[in-house]
């Protein structure tokens, strides 16, 4: 995967050549060539896998029964349980792709590369896309031509309950822009997650980095440094099946990437912090030692690719936080709730692959106030100037310099490649 290129000194409009530019509205097809478009899928389909093969084969059957009959792209991650040789027998129309190993999410990238769709849907090994969702997302696609990833609503198991997280989500307190379809996100799921192609491939994808585990927030700072739009589209369906009680390491594994993020895309003074609580954490939460080893491991390599998103971004990013903050505030009052928090390190977190910062948060009474911008801003819902204090934030306090030392040292030690 190339090199992430650096973010722009002012924030770029859609039509500036040193981004990935969305088609103009020229592009949108016309009535007179609708009806040949329609003939080709507009959406294809890519599934990561890793050694579940009954539960992929059960949704590449869902996904052979929609009516949109999309293209499906399954990235093997290294099954051993012969993943490979079912898929072929069963679905040999799928597009089978065997690395050989375990890419993690970066196995999504491999796949959309090989799709030629102009939209590219995620699925699991343990979610699908119900019938007609993928025809409503490329017509928003078709329709906003800024839009670079639609965060679905999510029924979660057999009987379909709405996930939590779509609520959360429609309460974005991100307000939401005139050009996008519905409100302003910073986070999603990734296995509900609808993307214009050329808005992912030319933000990088997913970063080898952070392998797997919240991987969605990198993402989502990439596509909004670069001027896309994520907004959440309810009427866009996934569904979801995951397997019951928590997967082993998960919630270290997100932790570890939050930390990672934060070192990669947030000023100094934020990775600092969020360096200095995961260390407070660490005598008392096995999760957070095993999180800040694997942090350090990857630190160089996380490093290398650090480059500050531009300050309206950040301030998006702030504006999720102080949501959480309050929230958590809120927890720390209940004797129940603050047991619940410290035994379960996934409580208050989106289920199953969420971004866990920043997560969107219940929003104000109003969205945020407008702050007219003398250049023209691709997120006119959001402040561009930074929050106060935010031009002290470009400069390293002690504080950031002696955590990055003392992180560095540390990775010097463990030695810094990637496991």
């Amino acid at each position: 995967m190339s090199a992430i290129r650096s973010s722009p000194s002012s924030p770029p409009t859609p039509s500036s050549p040193s981004t990935p530019s969305p088609p103009s509205t020229s592009s949108v097809p016309s009535s007179s060539s609708s009806a040949s478009a329609a003939a080709e899928p507009r959406v294809g389909v890519v599934v990561i896998t890793r050694n579940r093969r009954e539960r992929l084969l059960g949704t590449l059957d869902r996904l052979a029964a929609l009516p949109e009959r999309p293209p499906v792209a399954v990235v093997d991650n290294g099954s051993t349980d012969g993943t490979a040789r079912a898929v072929r027998d069963r679905h040999p129309q799928v597009r089978l792709l065997t690395p050989r190993r375990n890419l993690g999410a970066v196995g999504r990238n491999v796949g959309a590369a090989a799709l030629h769709t102009p939209y590219v849907a995620f699925a699991d090994d343990d979610s699908w896309w119900e019938p007609g969702a993928l025809d409503r997302a490329a017509a928003l696609f078709d329709g906003h031509p800024r839009l670079g990833l639609i965060a679905a609503a999510v029924r979660v198991g057999r009987e379909g309950r709405p996930d939590p997280l779509n609520e959360v989500l429609a309460a974005s307190p991100l307000g939401r822009a005139s050009d996008l379809p519905g409100p302003s996100v910073l986070g999603f799921l990734a296995c509900a997650a609808v993307v214009r192609r050329e808005a992912f491939l030319g933000a990088g994808g997913f970063d080898r980095v952070l392998h797997f585990g919240g991987e969605e927030e990198l993402l989502a700072l990439e596509l909004a440094t670069r001027g896309w739009g994520l907004a959440h589209c309810p009427q866009v369906i996934a569904w979801h099946d995951p397997d019951p009680g928590p997967r082993a390491g998960r919630s270290a594994r997100m932790l570890r990437n939050e930390l990672l993020t934060a070192w990669m895309r947030r000023p100094l003074p934020r990775a600092a912090s969020r360096t200095w609580s995961l260390l407070r954490a660490c005598p008392r939460d096995p999760e957070a030692r095993d999180a800040l080893a694997g942090a350090v491991r990857r630190l160089p390599a996380a490093v290398s690719r650090r480059r500050v998103v531009p300050p309206w971004v950040e301030h998006g990013v702030r504006i999720l936080e102080g949501g959480r903050s309050q929230r958590e505030r809120r927890t720390a009052h209940s004797p129940q709730e603050r047991r619940t928090a410290n035994d379960e390190p996934d409580a208050g977190r989106p289920p199953e692959s969420a971004a866990p910062c920043p997560s969107p948060a219940a929003p104000p009474p109003e969205p945020p106030p407008l702050n007219p911008s003398p250049h023209p801003h691709p997120h006119p819902h959001l402040n561009p100037s930074p929050p106060a204090g935010g031009a002290a934030d470009e400069r390293p306090s002690r504080t950031s310099i002696a955590a990055l030392h003392t992180l560095r040292a540390t990775s010097t030690e463990a030695g810094g490649e990637l496991p």
